[in-house]
């Protein structure tokens, strides 16, 4: 089918969008999925029905409703680790059971989100004021993300994260701090991590030297009780997810305790009700309807049919100002594979480079390359109807425009004709031309829009799941297993031998010239 689907893209790739809507008056409806009050619109694209049929066609032939239903039921989905995909059951808060090797785990989530909810609320009842989450990874990305984008709704004591092993990170968290008003969480599922738990013992040790009592003032995020304990943090402290919840796809249960601390137990599973509603739109929404379908199927046209190699994440809402970096770990980490389940070479290119900001702060940044350059970037933009702050409401109000302006530019584009117009009263001739020649714009650049009312925490909730749903269904189609990660294996050994060289204890003989190279350096340019 994908030979089908590219011998398509170059029958219509110079077709201009702006004819779509010409021709077809109902367009933005009909290339529009909605569940609740959230639209995707991507009728700003070059896919027409046929194209649209043609992709439906290709994810059916992949068979993803059945494995969509696979994983909800706790299947062994994650196949090279044998292992379920179960993120969905931490946010199954009015479900029934969810089975894995013929036990219901719902119990053990359920039991754990109540504890969370009366440590928080012990917490934002006590006289701690500050909370530090040692983390990395998905266990730092998610919870700093979600915290930032539910500022409107902190009611409790302030959130830091720390997550890089560089020192600069801690020490600048560290200070200005009270030692004994802060809570240190550490999250480590295995509790080994290095650069998590050469921070948490950092941490440990202020405490310690500032007057904190780290016995009653850490708790961990982890499975491994037995290191916790060595640690000395009491099991009541302790909060543990199965591996049957991924890295990235953890914030929906104890990796998002600092959020619930933040924001309180009620905005939490506010937000766990809205991850909840878009995995029920998953699973009973049919075709074009299905929003995290129709998300994965224009990606993938965007992708793997016309070979744009990167994704621009364009929230205009600086309290997103996360949310590319984090779909950047969701996607990247995720797809960016090159083998399928069994073992063979992934047919198309995998997935793309995701990359962003907000607005207004891009447009100032990058959109110049978007707008102009050679090579194409579809445009992901996301708006609220409505900000947090209705006494600004004219702030709001040239944000929307500017989020809209931006498509609608991609889109259009300027011809070297108006470009001459504009400049006409101002230059003749040659100089004319030449002038003229920098304000074109190509247009005909895609991009869609995910716009919803307000930016509360059951809709950042939805968001999220939207795109983890949208992951799975690409990484379906492409025949990979979206689920592990050992791309990061092999750094993390080298770094681990690496270690005593960089600390002269061992020599850099066996390295590479360069590493040996770079080792020498660093030496000679120490104290």
């Amino acid at each position: 089918m994908w030979t089908e689907l590219k011998a398509k893209a170059a029958a219509v790739a110079d077709r201009h969008m702006l004819d779509l809507f010409e021709a077809d008056p109902d367009r933005a409806n009909r290339f529009s999925a909605q569940t609740g009050d959230m639209r995707l619109d991507y009728s700003k694209t070059n896919l027409d029905d046929d194209t649209r049929d043609q992709l439906l066609a290709l994810a059916d032939a992949a068979d993803w409703q059945a494995k969509r239903d696979a994983m909800f039921a706790g299947a062994p989905i994650n196949q090279t680790e044998g292992r379920a995909v179960l993120h969905t059951a931490l946010r199954n808060l009015d479900g029934g059971a969810v089975m894995v090797d013929d036990a219901d785990v719902m119990p053990g989530v359920l039991d754990t989100l109540a504890r969370m909810r009366s440590y928080a609320d012990a917490v934002r009842g006590s006289d701690i004021t500050d909370v530090i989450n040692i983390g990395i990874g998905g266990s730092d990305l998610g919870p700093a993300m979600a915290a930032q984008a539910l500022a409107p709704y902190h009611d409790g004591p302030r959130v830091h994260f720390v997550s890089n092993v560089d020192g600069a990170h801690i020490a600048d968290t560290l200070r200005g701090l009270d030692a004994k008003t802060t809570l240190v969480i550490v999250a480590s599922k295995t509790f080994t991590t290095i650069e998590t738990m050469t921070n948490a013992r950092t941490a440990r040790a202020w405490m310690k030297d500032h007057g904190g009592d780290p016995s009653a003032q850490f708790a961990a995020l982890s499975t491994n009780m037995e290191k916790t304990a060595d640690f000395g943090i009491p099991a009541e402290r302790v909060f543990g997810f199965e591996d049957w919840v991924g890295g990235r796809y953890s914030m929906w249960g104890p990796i998002g305790l600092s959020v619930m601390i933040a924001v309180g137990p009620k905005a939490f599973d506010a937000f766990l009700r809205g991850g909840q509603a878009m995995d029920r739109h998953f699973c009973a929404a049919e075709g074009v309807e299905n929003m995290p379908l129709m998300h994965a199927l224009v990606g993938m046209w965007h992708r793997q049919v016309l070979g744009h190699a990167t994704r621009a994440v364009l929230p205009y809402d600086q309290r997103l100002a996360l949310l590319p970096a984090y779909f950047q770990q969701l996607e990247m980490e995720s797809n960016g594979k090159s083998v399928t389940m069994d073992g063979k070479p992934v047919a198309v290119e995998s997935g793309p480079v995701v990359w962003g900001a907000p607005g207004t702060n891009g447009q100032h940044a990058f959109y110049q390359l978007i707008h102009q350059g050679t090579d194409v970037i579809p445009c992901e933009f996301m708006i609220a109807a409505q900000g947090h702050e209705p006494e600004l409401r004219h702030h709001h109000d040239l944000l929307v425009a500017n989020c809209l302006a931006q498509s609608e530019a991609l889109m259009r584009g300027r011809s070297l004709d108006e470009a001459r117009a504009k400049v006409a009263d101002k230059f003749t001739g040659d100089e004319l031309e030449r002038q003229a020649a920098h304000r074109v714009f190509p247009g005909n650049r895609p991009s869609v829009t995910l716009a919803y009312p307000l930016l509360d925490p059951e809709t950042l909730g939805m968001i999220v799941a939207l795109y983890e749903h949208r992951v799975f269904v690409e990484g379906v189609i492409l025949g990979i297993n979206s689920y592990d990660q050992w791309g990061v294996e092999l750094g993390k050994e080298l770094a681990t031998a690496l270690q005593p060289v960089v600390e002269g204890t061992e020599s850099a003989d066996s390295k590479d010239g360069s590493t040996r190279g770079l080792v020498a350096f660093i030496h000679r340019h120490r104290d």
